[in-house]
């Protein structure tokens, strides 16, 4: 009896404690994303791009009612906004997310979320996804951005 309480109060003590540190990833997950959101909105450069890994497989996509583009690669993802971060204004808009689905594997994770950007003029709201992987220091960084915007 005695062993089968200890194997119990052991799987729950591990159980909890693997709960426990996939939340914490959950919430260094989203706190990059939002992160480098609120940086995108607000022109700051660096604080964007803090939060992307370097590498040659980085990917970032958008479409809209206008068109859709995607551009592959740290290096042309940061010539193809270099632009944007130059000639642009802040915008004062309010970010809200609905977190739909967050899947933590290894290094690696997946995250699909509802977001929307209200300003005093207008709502946009798009269908968001990212992938996101840790660099040698085990931090968070995006490697895949997918936003569609709804129309």
């Amino acid at each position: 009896m005695k062993k089968i309480t200890t194997i119990l109060l052991t799987c729950t003590i591990l159980l909890a404690t693997t709960l426990s540190y996939s939340q914490d990833e959950k919430a260094a997950i989203k706190a990059v994303i939002e992160k480098e959101t609120t940086a995108f909105f607000g022109v700051d450069h660096k604080n964007w791009e803090v939060n992307w890994l370097k590498a040659p497989y980085t990917y970032w996509s958008y479409a809209d009612s206008t068109g859709g583009s995607f551009i592959e690669g740290t290096e042309n993802i940061q010539k193809n906004f270099n632009e944007y971060f130059q000639t642009m204004k802040p915008s004062k808009s309010k970010i809200d997310r609905e977190w739909l689905e967050i899947k933590v594997y290894g290094k690696g994770a997946y995250v699909r979320f509802i977001q929307k950007a209200t300003d005093e003029m207008d709502v946009d709201i798009s269908s968001e996804t990212r992938v996101l992987e840790k660099d040698k220091d085990g931090k968070w960084k995006i490697i895949y951005l997918s936003a569609i915007a709804k129309y």
